[in-house]
């Protein structure tokens, strides 16, 4: 494939449909900046395109390229639904193929092969196929397959390999950039939003402290560990809480929740239906067929609300669905990215207007917005350290050595955290992506904010410096003094919460060691008010003698 200049032309294998799918312009820019990158050499190449940038028509377009080229691609995926998602997609493109899959015919003089991973294991007869192109759908998961690896390395090493993914960073210590030479990208999701392409969206989440407790959840194989997220997120406060919180917020609007395990997305629903609103589930075990009929059932609205474990996280396409709940907490931004991408697609049909996250697992602060992703890249084992995005932390409040989230003894100090502390269900509130703070211009909402990084500041034992750093990184300017007022406690703490506040002022004094005592007192009336220090002063005078 690489031996020639790759231009669009016209399918002549197969009966080219009436009305092949039309390509918007980025996705033929996209096509193009691919076919330059073959044409100098590479041959294997990153295709890296976000949850909602249309990857169905891309990679059936560049099929449609090869086979009309006169070469002989085969297109590998990991779900035994994929299959037939795939074939419809080529079939849209007048394409014919054969398959290497249970169940399907056999057809190995067809140019384009649609291949199982798992029926690749069983078979043999496709490694002496002659696939000038291999294709990858969802790479970052068939590519690090053990047929995937033996694909590229071995049987078809000669071949041009494409590797399409909506998410380049991978849980694992292999990543991409291991394996592949370079990259072409759809734009990012905010330009994206910004072409109307994309779902503008509003994200709402709990404190952290009211989330489930994840103190005491080990991980396993670089995420959280599904025995412990089970324990500490299918409980009857957090399933009843989330119910209420979707009636607050989203009620009346297409559903989907995003589970830990099958019991959690049962108790889920039967939550859901206890309230009168008409819920199911879909798992691993759930045939196609049953699949199919669901997904129309939430496309019609015949049913509000589907829930699942590790189904419609890939393979799922219904852009009327307007409202994801986050309830599984994951350390891989595989998974969340593309979560989140399944309420992010436009629906204009349906009238839907914008996405609606409600995250109880505290993804969206452990691992961010789609909005703040400024450019694709290629992570690499050295660069990436085995992650899928940072792994979280928090700091001990007795030494403030900072550890991973789930140790539950400090190694420097000795404390322990308490592992079953209640669960506090807070209402919800709305976040937002670093993009979208920057475009905030009401002065109100900017207080909010604002205070919400105080408070942080003060759980965390930091001070009022690092709030305002990063309000500012997040909103893109500086908090005005006015704004402090009450941020901690309210505008009118008691006694005690003045003095918690002078203590916490007082510590922040002593880390800086550049802070003197009118920094204090500044910083006090600031948070309590002007002319509210000459009692603390005089308390603090006659405790001292």
């Amino acid at each position: 494939m690489p031996s020639q200049t790759y231009e669009a032309q016209p399918i002549v294998a197969a009966p080219t449909p009436s009305s092949p799918p039309k390509l918007r312009p980025y996705q033929e820019k996209l096509i193009k900046d691919l076919y330059e990158e073959l044409n100098v050499g590479h041959k294997r190449v990153a295709i890296i395109a976000g949850t909602g940038a249309g990857k169905t028509i891309i990679s059936g377009q560049i099929c449609a390229h090869a086979e009309a080229a006169g070469k002989r691609l085969m297109f590998l995926v990991h779900l035994d639904v994929l299959v037939g998602q795939t074939y419809e997609k080529m079939k849209a493109f007048g394409l014919q193929c054969g398959f290497i899959k249970a169940g399907w015919e056999e057809n190995r003089d067809a140019p384009i092969q649609i291949a199982s991973i798992q029926t690749m294991a069983k078979r043999r007869w496709w490694q002496k196929w002659p696939a000038d192109v291999v294709f990858y759908d969802e790479g970052h998961i068939t590519l690090f397959s053990q047929v995937g690896k033996k694909v590229m390395t071995k049987t078809h090493a000669n071949a041009v390999h494409l590797v399409m993914t909506a998410t380049p960073l991978r849980l694992g210590k292999e990543q991409l950039g291991d394996y592949l030479e370079t990259l072409v990208s759809s734009p990012v999701p905010n330009v994206l939003q910004e072409m109307g392409y994309l779902s503008t969206m509003k994200y709402y989440s709990m404190p952290r402290d009211s989330m489930a407790n994840l103190e005491a959840v080990k991980t396993s194989r670089g995420d959280y560990d599904e025995k412990d997220l089970k324990n500490a997120c299918d409980r009857t406060e957090l399933v009843e809480k989330i119910v209420q919180e979707w009636f607050r917020i989203g009620k009346g609007k297409r559903t989907i929740a995003f589970c830990v395990d099958i019991e959690h997305a049962n108790h889920v629903a039967e939550e859901f239906r206890k309230a009168g609103i008409t819920a199911d589930t879909v798992d691993g075990n759930t045939s196609i067929k049953d699949r199919k009929r669901l997904y129309h059932a939430l496309k019609t609205g015949e049913l509000s609300v589907l829930t699942s474990c590790n189904v419609i996280s890939i393979g799922f396409d219904e852009p009327s669905v307007e409202v994801g709940l986050m309830l599984r907490p994951t350390m891989s931004s595989a998974m969340h990215f593309q979560q989140l991408g399944r309420v992010m697609r436009i629906s204009p049909q349906t009238g839907k207007a914008y996405g609606i996250i409600l995250d109880q697992a505290g993804n969206l602060q452990r691992l961010g917005f789609p909005e703040d992703i400024e450019s694709y890249s290629l992570p690499t084992r050295k660069a990436s350290s085995g992650g899928g995005g940072a792994p979280p932390t928090k700091p001990c409040p007795a030494c403030g050595r900072i550890v991973l989230s789930f140790i539950v003894k400090c190694p420097d100090c000795a404390h322990q955290w308490i592992s079953e502390r209640p669960v506090n269900t807070e209402n919800m509130v709305e976040i937002y992506s670093n993009a979208q703070a920057q475009q905030i211009k009401d002065v109100p909402t900017l207080i909010e904010l604002y205070h919400g990084h105080r408070r942080r500041a003060y759980k965390q034992g930091r001070g009022p410096g690092w709030a305002d750093r990063t309000f500012m990184d997040q909103c893109g300017r500086e908090p005005k003094t006015e704004w402090c007022l009450g941020s901690l406690y309210g505008a009118r703490p008691n006694w005690d919460e003045q003095l918690d506040i002078v203590e916490y002022l007082c510590n922040s004094a002593r880390k800086s060691a550049g802070d003197s005592e009118a920094w204090i007192i500044q910083e006090f009336e600031k948070e309590v008010g002007p002319g509210t220090w000459s009692k603390i002063s005089r308390y603090r005078e006659q405790q001292l003698g």
